[in-house]
C-alpha cells in the first residue's frame, strides 16, 4: 500500500473532525513510544476540545490524517490527559532536541519528525528532520540539514547542557497567551522550565498572566534576579502585585528595586491595598485621553492589539497630565458611544458623567454591585482629590469572586487561574 508522510510540526493547530463532520477541536502533540528493534510507534494524539480540556485520542481511533485536518470515529474520552511512562511527546520533548550520528561524527538538532501509517491505525516515525551547527559565524549562515532514520542518531547525554528550545518556541509562536499557558502547564516540569527561560520577555508575561500562581512563583523562581524584573516590568502592575506577594518578602523587595521605577511605583501602590478593595483588584493602565481629543483619537487608542478587551471598551477623560494619578478626572466614554459619532467629534462633548467612580478603598462587593446595576465592564477609581489612579475591569472582579479552583470546575483540568493574592505592604 502507499504510504502518506506527515510531518508532526505541521499537526499542531489542525483542526480534529469526527465522521459527521462537525468540529472536535485541536491537535496540540503527537505521542510516541520507543520500541527496541523498531521505530518508535505513534500511540495517540494530545487534542485540545472546548473548554481548554487535553485528552487523549488513541491513533486507532483516527481514519484519515490529510490536507491539515484529521476525522476520527467520533469516539473520544473526554477524561483529561495525562501523560503515562514510556510515551513522549513529539512537538514538546523531541523537537530542539540534540542528537549525535551513529555512522558519522558530529551532532544535529531534531527540527521535526515525520510519521507514516504502516497499516490501518498503524503510525510510526519514519524519518527525523535535522540540521547541523553552522559551519559559518556568519549571522545569515545556516547549518546543513538532512533527513535521517531511527537508526542513524542516537540521543547526546545532556552533560549539565540545557536542551534547546527555540524548535518548540516557535511552533508555539501563534498561540494566544492562555492557550501557551495551558501548553506550558502541561509540559514536563523540566521542559516547562526551559521553554519559559527561552521566551521573549513579553511572550512569557503574558503567559504568566494567565498561569495559577503556584506555577507563576514556580517559573519566576527558576529564573535570575534580572530576568525576572524584566518579566515583571511586562506584566499588567495587577497581576505583577499578585505574584510578587506570593514570594518572600526579601525577593519580592528586591525584584521592586531592579524593576522600572515608573513600574514598580504602580506595583507597590497596588500592594498597599486590601485585596478585596477597588485598590486592589484596579489595574493602573486604563486609555487615558483629554476632553479636547476626538473620537478618531480614541477609536485608534482602542483598536490597539495588545489591550485587554475590557480596558479597550471605554476611554477615560481627565485633566492634565495623562498618567495616573492624573489630573481631575471628568468622566469616560464608552467605544459604542464614539461609534455613533463623526470622527473629529470632541470627547468633551459626549462622555457620561453620571457615573460616581469608585475610590481605592471601595470594597469589591460594591465595584461588582456597580457593574451590575450599570451594565458596565470597567468602573473609574479616584483618589480623595478626584483623580484617577486605575479602573477595575469585569474580569478582574470575576476572578476575584469565583472560587480558586473555577477554572478546574470549568474545564476539569486541575488548573486554576490566578485569583487576587493576599498582598503585603512593602515598603521602598
Amino acid at each position: 500500500m502507499s504510504t502518506t508522510r506527515i510531518f508532526v510540526a505541521r499537526l499542531a493547530g489542525c483542526i480534529v473532525f469526527d465522521p459527521a463532520g462537525d468540529r472536535v477541536g485541536k491537535v496540540r502533540d503527537v505521542l510516541v513510544v520507543y520500541r527496541k528493534n523498531d521505530p518508535p510507534r505513534v500511540v495517540g494524539l494530545l487534542v485540545e476540545i472546548p473548554g481548554k480540556r487535553r485528552v487523549f485520542v488513541s491513533i486507532g481511533r483516527v481514519t484519515s490524517i490529510a490536507s491539515g485536518q484529521i476525522i476520527t470515529t467520533g469516539l473520544i474520552n473526554v477524561r483529561r490527559f495525562e501523560q503515562r511512562g514510556g510515551e513522549v511527546r513529539v512537538i514538546a520533548e523531541l523537537l530542539g532536541r540534540k542528537v549525535l550520528f551513529t555512522d558519522k561524527p558530529g551532532e544535529a538538532t531534531i527540527e521535526d519528525v515525520a510519521i507514516e501509517e504502516s497499516a490501518p491505525g498503524e503510525w510510526a516515525v519514519s524519518q527525523y528532520f535535522v540540521r547541523q551547527p553552522k559551519a559559518s559565524s556568519s549571522p545569515f549562515a545556516k547549518g546543513a540539514t538532512s533527513f535521517v532514520t531511527w537508526r542513524e542518531i542516537r540521543e547526546k547525554p545532556q552533560g549539565g547542557e540545557a536542551q534547546s528550545a527555540e524548535q518548540l518556541i516557535a511552533t508555539y509562536s501563534d498561540l494566544k497567551p492562555a492557550d501557551l499557558a495551558n501548553t506550558l502547564l502541561d509540559l514536563p516540569r523540566d521542559r516547562m522550565i526551559e521553554v519559559a527561560e527561552e521566551l521573549s520577555d513579553d511572550r512569557l508575561a503574558d503567559a504568566l498572566e494567565e498561569m495559577p500562581e503556584k506555577d507563576q512563583v514556580q517559573i519566576l523562581g527558576q529564573l535570575d534576579d534580572d530576568r525576572a524584573a524584566d518579566v515583571l516590568d511586562h506584566m499588567q502592575p495587577d497581576d505583577a502585585a499578585d505574584l510578587i506577594a506570593q514570594l518572600p518578602e526579601e525577593r519580592g523587595e528586591h525584584l521592586l528595586e531592579l524593576m522600572e521605577p515608573e513600574e514598580a511605583e504602580d506595583v507597590r501602590m497596588l500592594l498597599s491595598f486590601a485585596p478585596d478593595t477597588a485598590g486592589g483588584l484596579m489595574t493602573t493602565e486604563p486609555i487615558i485621553l483629554s476632553a479636547d481629543s476626538t473620537v478618531a483619537e480614541a477609536l485608534a487608542m482602542i483598536r490597539r492589539a495588545d489591550l485587554a478587551p475590557a480596558l479597550g471598551a471605554a476611554v477615560c477623560i481627565t485633566l492634565p497630565p495623562y498618567e495616573p494619578p492624573t489630573g481631575r478626572f471628568l468622566g469616560m466614554v464608552h467605544f459604542q458611544r464614539m461609534l455613533r459619532y463623526p470622527p473629529h467629534e470632541r470627547l468633551g462633548s459626549i462622555m457620561d458623567q453620571s457615573l460616581d467612580p469608585a475610590t481605592p478603598e471601595t470594597s469589591a462587593a460594591e465595584v461588582s454591585r456597580i457593574l451590575a446595576s450599570y451594565d458596565l465592564v470597567s468602573v473609574p477609581v479616584v483618589d480623595e482629590k478626584h483623580r484617577l489612579v486605575g479602573v477595575v475591569t469585569i474580569d478582574d472582579v470575576l476572578d476575584y469572586l469565583l472560587p480558586n479552583d473555577w477554572r478546574s470546575h470549568a474545564d476539569d483540568d486541575g488548573r486554576a487561574r490566578r485569583t487576587p493574592a493576599v498582598r503585603r505592604n512593602l515598603r521602598g
